[in-house]
């Protein structure tokens, strides 16, 4: 690891990662905190290795993206909590992929979790902490100019390829990968690009264990199950089996 840049100013907190500018303008620190939080904030909670886990588990599977072929923000790990990221102005649309029934689509639906979809659903959801992310469809996107019609196809077609490639690489590990989110953002440098952003870890993902059905993920937290960075730290060391790193 190296020694962090100097750093300029923070320009942004949310409930699990800070942002700050770099002496490069094209690039933020990004920096991960050990707070928890469930049901829009309602739950909370500070976990001693949480930023360093989700850096970790992150930084193993943006690399592994990249070396696939999906571009993202992601430029290089700086040490047990921060990365160095491209500038990114984030959309304000949210995508949930769903390949098992879980969460608030059983609370919606009444179906009982676990049910295996015939192909995976995708979900918008408006980016706002203050609605609770609500959910919206294309015409809601439109409207509310959050995207082009073809920035949809673009965020449709990017979710469905992250979701064939890492629904592989966790199956490889002995994880279901059973719903995620994502979130994308234009490149600062050149606003055509749009690119994969902000993070991908057990806090936005569902993994359960493919022989025993744990929940490997937040879940634990939100359902006071116990021994949530255990879980974490689980991921995190089948993911560097796999795919190697320190």
């Amino acid at each position: 690891m190296e020694n962090l840049p100097q750093v300029m100013q923070p320009i942004y907190e949310g409930k699990a990662k800070r942002l700050w500018e770099t002496e490069d303008s094209d690039t933020l620190r990004m920096e991960f905190k050990n707070d928890a939080t469930a049901f829009n904030g309602e739950k909370k909670a500070s976990f001693e290795s949480k930023g360093r886990l989700n850096n970790s588990i992150s930084t193993l599977i943006y690399r592994y993206l990249e070396t696939v072929g999906v571009p993202t923000h992601f430029v290089k790990q700086l040490d047990d909590t921060n990365v160095i990221v491209k500038r990114v102005d984030i959309l304000m649309v949210e995508v949930i992929v769903r390949n098992v029934s879980a969460g608030s689509f059983c609370k919606r639906t009444g179906v009982e979790e676990g049910k295996a979809f015939s192909q995976p659903i995708i979900e918008f959801s408006y980016k706002s902490d203050e609605l609770g992310d609500p959910l919206i469809n294309d015409d809601y996107i439109r409207e509310m100019q959050l995207a082009t019609p073809e920035d949809l196809v673009h965020l449709r077609e990017s979710a469905l390829k992250v979701n064939e490639i890492l629904s592989g690489l966790f199956a490889e590990v002995g994880l279901k990968l059973v719903d995620f989110k994502l979130e994308f953002g234009r490149l600062k440098s050149d606003s055509s690009v749009i690119v994969l952003a902000d993070e991908i870890s057990p806090d936005g993902c569902r993994l359960w264990d493919l022989k025993t059905g744990e929940k490997m993920d937040k879940d634990r937290f939100r359902r006071d199950l116990g021994n949530v960075m255990e879980a974490y730290e689980e991921v995190l060391g089948r993911l560097k089996e796999r795919l190697g790193g320190e």
